[in-house]
Order: structure tokens, then C-alpha cells, then sequence
């Protein structure tokens, strides 16, 4: 039985996904709440090499499909192993990005067709879905200087062109339309300390929702 909740921090980027989920960790924290933290594509051992090849920018020649096909393999050992577990202990999860990223980037960005990319993502989950999705909503541009500034290398999704983050950015607002009750955005231009506020805010609001006898802070 499921007795805690996931949260998921999605979005542009170089939106600030990073600083937002240190953040959320030390509220939960804070407060008393055991909180697991993963990412996608990853979150187990298996998990990991698979995100190594997905995201290896030696390997332009890696289709579409191939892509999306190994995300999914990756999201069903990632919930099975890892998410479900964490949520009947009743903990809480933070994910760096999940399905609907996959959306945004295979179907929006990428032209997928939207029954494959459906059909794949519930092969992964079954009836799973998280309980909210955070998104960082940044201007492709902009996220590409403040991810530059880093002085790292960019990874093969990074150092894809600005129309197809472009896309993908409207993807993630598409589905935030579409299903408000799962979805929130703030926009992440503003300052570092404005955008960390009104999420753990949003934490909050999750903690009230999912846990009515109250926590220890």
C-alpha cells in the first residue's frame, strides 16, 4: 500500500532542478521526513548504466526509438526496485525528472508517435503515476548559458539544438495544461531564492495532503 508520496522536479535545462532538490531535502529533513532521492535515467545500478548510454555524447547514431526504448527500460526497474518500495514504507521521493520528460523530449521534441511513447511508459509503470510534477520552466537559451557556465561538458540531450528544447519546453507546459492536478510550474528566471520558496511551498502542501496526523518538525 502506498503511504507516501513523490514528488517529481522536472523542467528546462539549467532551470535549477539541482538547487530545488537540495532544497526539498533539507525541508524534509528538517521536519522529520524520511525522503529518498533519485533521478531518471537512473535511480538503481542497473538503472545507471543505462543512462550512461543514453546520455554518452559519443553516440549520435542512436535512433529514436532505441532511445526511448531504453528510458523505459530504465523507468520499470527504476519504480520496481527502487520508487514503490520507498512509497509503502511511507517515505517521501524526490525524482530528478520522470515520465514526463519523456513526453516532452521523445514526443514534443522529438516527433514520436504519442501512442508508441504512451504504450512504452505503461509498460513501465503499469497503474503507477507520480503525485505531482514540479516544472522549472526557463527559456532554452538562457537554461543553455547558466548549464555552459558550469564549464562541464554537455551530455547528448544538452547539446541538442534550441528548436528541439524549444519543443520540449512547450511540452512540458502542454501537460501541465492538460492535467493541472498533477502539474505545477514556476518560472525559473526569478531568483534562486524566489523559485525554492514557491517550491517548498508546493512541498508542503504535499506534506498536509499526504500526511493529515502531522509530522515532527
Amino acid at each position: 500500500m502506498r503511504k507516501g508520496f513523490m514528488l517529481v522536479c522536472d523542467g528546462s535545462n539549467g532551470a535549477g532542478k539541482t538547487t530545488v532538490i537540495a532544497g526539498l531535502e533539507a525541508h524534509l529533513k528538517q521536519r522529520g521526513i524520511e525522503v529518498v532521492m533519485t533521478r531518471e535515467p537512473g535511480g538503481t545500478v542497473i538503472s545507471e548504466k543505462i543512462r550512461e548510454i543514453i546520455l554518452d555524447p559519443t553516440t549520435p547514431e542512436m535512433t529514436d526509438m532505441t532511445e526511448l526504448m531504453l528510458f523505459g527500460a530504465a523507468r520499470a526497474q527504476h519504480v520496481r526496485e527502487k520508487i514503490v518500495p520507498a512509497l509503502e514504507q511511507g517515505k517521501v521521493v524526490i525524482s530528478d525528472r520522470f515520465d514526463a520528460a519523456t513526453f516532452s523530449f521523445q514526443h514534443y521534441a522529438r516527433g514520436l508517435d504519442l501512442a508508441t511513447i504512451t504504450t512504452i511508459n505503461q509498460l513501465a509503470l503499469g497503474d503507477f503515476k507520480p503525485d505531482m510534477n514540479l516544472i522549472l520552466d526557463l527559456d532554452p537559451e538562457e537554461g543553455l548559458k547558466r548549464v555552459k557556465s558550469r564549464g562541464e561538458g554537455l551530455d547528448r540531450l544538452e547539446d541538442e539544438k534550441q528548436q528541439f528544447l524549444q519543443r520540449a519546453r512547450e511540452g512540458y507546459l502542454v501537460q501541465a495544461e492538460n492535467d493541472p492536478q498533477r502539474f505545477t510550474v514556476i518560472d525559473a528566471s526569478q531568483t534562486k531564492a524566489q523559485v525554492l520558496e514557491q517550491s517548498i511551498a508546493l512541498l508542503d502542501s504535499l506534506i498536509a495532503k499526504h500526511f493529515p496526523a502531522g509530522v515532527s518538525d
